[in-house]
């Protein structure tokens, strides 16, 4: 079934000031059987390593729990009687929030004790109708849950934090008691507004940023900002390699032609077939920007052209490392990854024409065959940045 929007998932952070571990977790997975996305958002108790462990479990057994469709109560009293109690506090601590979304929008929420998560639609405040859920269990009787259940559109927003946005500030002349919830949801609108399509990481490091600010860029407590933005989906085709057999060339042609969306080419003969296919002009490259690969090359209508199996190679490399703190490049190999980043729905044309250049064993054992690098990236965009990944051979 296909999404109504895609679904942009991001949630930046920030360290206690000193510490160098963060003690709110955060977790996102896409069930591609059930078309479903869970993003669990958990706060330990305290900060550095043993916040972290209680963050850790909490979200762990969250995510998992709400996969087999346990409900809210289920999965509240479960987290609550399997946490760890702290030697010194005598009490077992962590906050969570969970958000599970369906392929067609409708959209389940459940908090427990972290800040009021907030729903834009477009840039005004949403409200959903929440309720509050009363646990019943004797060992958690009284505990209160947040909940709430609506169909998503396009351009609706899902802010989660954890207490480090919220507490920011605290104490100072300007936020005595703190930023508080309605001072970041005014931060929020106003950004909205200002930059209507604003990424989910875009937005999330703005408002993690500001609450730095508010504590003189020295966090007094693990600070995480997670959004989630309903869109349009962002559309790009990667093709590298050529077809198995020649008489295809005109059809790989064809698709590049006729596909809605930004365009790149991997590989030399990949980009001469299309050329020739297209009529298209297609120049080598001069300027080295990566000395590790070949320059990138230019041809009409293609938003880049790169060497093939040894810059998807680094492209693997690239993404396995990448993380809130990597610097891209302006490599070929970096700017593939900037492209795939920026991208909802990625198509990729793996041709399978052999190169026996590159089944030679006198050659480093990390060039691998294309199809076994390209199987890698797809894994990493699906899993780790929850990417919609097509992968065909030709």
């Amino acid at each position: 079934m296909e999404e109504k929007f895609h679904l942009d998932i991001d949630c930046p952070q920030l360290f206690h000031h000193g510490e160098l571990i963060c003690g709110d977790v955060f977790l996102s997975r896409r069930i591609k059987e059930e078309n479903r996305t869970i993003v669990i958002l958990s706060d330990g108790m305290g900060s550095g390593v043993k916040a972290n462990v209680l963050a850790t479990l909490t979200a762990s057994m969250a995510i998992n729990f709400t996969i087999e469709h346990k409900n809210f109560k289920t999965i509240a009293d479960i987290i609550m009687n399997t946490l760890p109690v702290c030697s010194v506090r005598k009490v077992s601590y962590s906050t969570f929030t969970i958000v599970d979304i369906e392929y067609d929008g409708t959209t389940r929420i459940m908090e427990f004790d972290n800040p009021d998560c907030v729903i834009m639609r477009g840039a005004s405040f949403f409200d959903p109708g929440w309720e509050n859920i009363e646990l019943d269990s004797e060992e958690n009787k009284g505990k209160i849950l947040r909940a709430c259940q609506f169909n998503a559109r396009k351009e609706d927003r899902i802010l989660f934090w954890s207490d480090g946005i919220m507490q920011s500030g605290m104490g100072s002349p300007a936020y005595p008691f703190g930023w508080g919830l309605d001072n970041v949801v005014e931060f929020v609108k106003q950004n909205i507004k200002a930059s209507p399509y604003i990424s989910s990481n875009a937005l999330g490091k703005k408002i993690v940023k500001r609450a730095s600010r508010n504590d003189q860029d020295e966090p007094k407590d693990d600070t995480s900002a997670g959004v989630v933005y309903f869109r349009e989906p962002r559309k790009l085709l990667l093709c590298t390699g050529p077809p198995f057999e020649m008489d295809k060339d005109s059809e790989l042609a064809m698709r590049i032609y006729h596909f809605k969306g930004k365009k790149i080419i991997c590989g030399g003969s990949t980009a001469e077939i299309v050329s020739r296919e297209l009529g298209l002009k297609f120049a080598p490259g001069m300027t080295m920007t990566d000395p590790e690969l070949p320059p990138v090359a230019y041809m009409e209508g293609i938003n880049l052209v790169t060497e093939g199996i040894l810059t998807i190679g680094k492209v693997a490399r690239i993404l396995e490392d990448y993380d809130n703190n990597y610097q891209l490049g302006e490599g070929p190999a970096d700017q593939i990854v900037h492209y795939l980043l920026q991208s909802d729905q990625i198509s990729i044309i793996n041709g399978t024409r052999i190169n026996l250049a590159h089944q030679d064993p006198n050659l480093p054992v990390e060039l691998e065959i294309r199809r076994t690098v390209v199987k890698r990236v797809v894994r990493l965009l699906e899993e780790k940045f929850l990417k919609d990944v097509n992968l065909s051979f030709l």
